[in-house]
């Protein structure tokens, strides 16, 4: 019973330090998320309106790269680019989130019902038409669900964008190791952990509301 008095008296001391680990690690996650939605899902869209072939392969092979090199040493090889803080952080996590985002657009759009395509060119709509009232409408779920899944990730892998002076929630798990601080440690992972669920739920209940809507 000491032991939970005693972290309530640290929270009590350390909430606006916890809020502003916070603030910044929403902010890294932020950056990250919309600059992937905006080049992984365009670039998917693209890919749907091509043929199949080496060029697909070679992009999808391209971001899979990324996905085999560990968070850490990825972080590290824009030390020499970009410097330390947010930006190597940010752009390392956007690389990350590009495939999901991509597999998960490309293969939404790719799943519509082929008949149904061909009755939207037979009532006369264009390519974009097809494309903006028909089947990005129909693989919405299958975006939805990459988008819900590569937040979480990246709520987590942010974390460690710490070891490189971005802040975040990880600069307490950090201060905490280097200090010996139980505290600490707990506050930062749970912390994380609270805010990838809260954003899962927030997508999710976006998701479902959007699919009774349609119902």
């Amino acid at each position: 019973m000491n032991v939970i008095q005693e972290y309530f008296a640290f929270i009590a001391g350390r909430y606006p330090d916890v809020l502003a680990r916070t603030g910044e690690h929403l902010a890294i996650v932020a950056q990250a998320m919309i600059y992937g939605c905006l080049t992984a899902i365009t670039l998917g869209i693209l890919l749907t309106r091509m043929k199949e072939g080496t060029l697909n392969q070679l992009i999808f092979g391209i971001v899979n790269v990324f996905q085999t090199i560990p968070t850490v040493a990825l972080l590290a090889m824009f030390i020499p680019l970009f410097g330390i803080g947010t930006v190597p952080a940010i752009v390392a996590l956007y690389l990350y989130s590009l495939l999901p985002l991509l597999r998960n657009t490309y293969s939404g759009i790719k799943e519509v019902d082929s008949g149904v395509v061909e009755a939207a060119k037979g009532m006369g709509y264009s390519s974009f038409q097809s494309l903006w009232k028909i089947e990005l409408p129909l693989a919405f779920p299958y975006i939805l669900s990459g988008i819900r899944l590569t937040a979480v990730y990246i709520v987590s892998w942010t974390t460690l964008a710490a070891l490189i002076g971005a802040g975040g929630l990880g600069d307490m798990i950090v201060a905490g190791m280097s200090n010996n601080d139980n505290f600490l440690i707990f506050t930062g992972t749970v912390s994380a952990v609270v805010l990838a669920l809260l954003i899962d739920l927030i997508l999710g209940f976006f998701s479902k509301k959007r699919s009774q809507l349609e119902i």
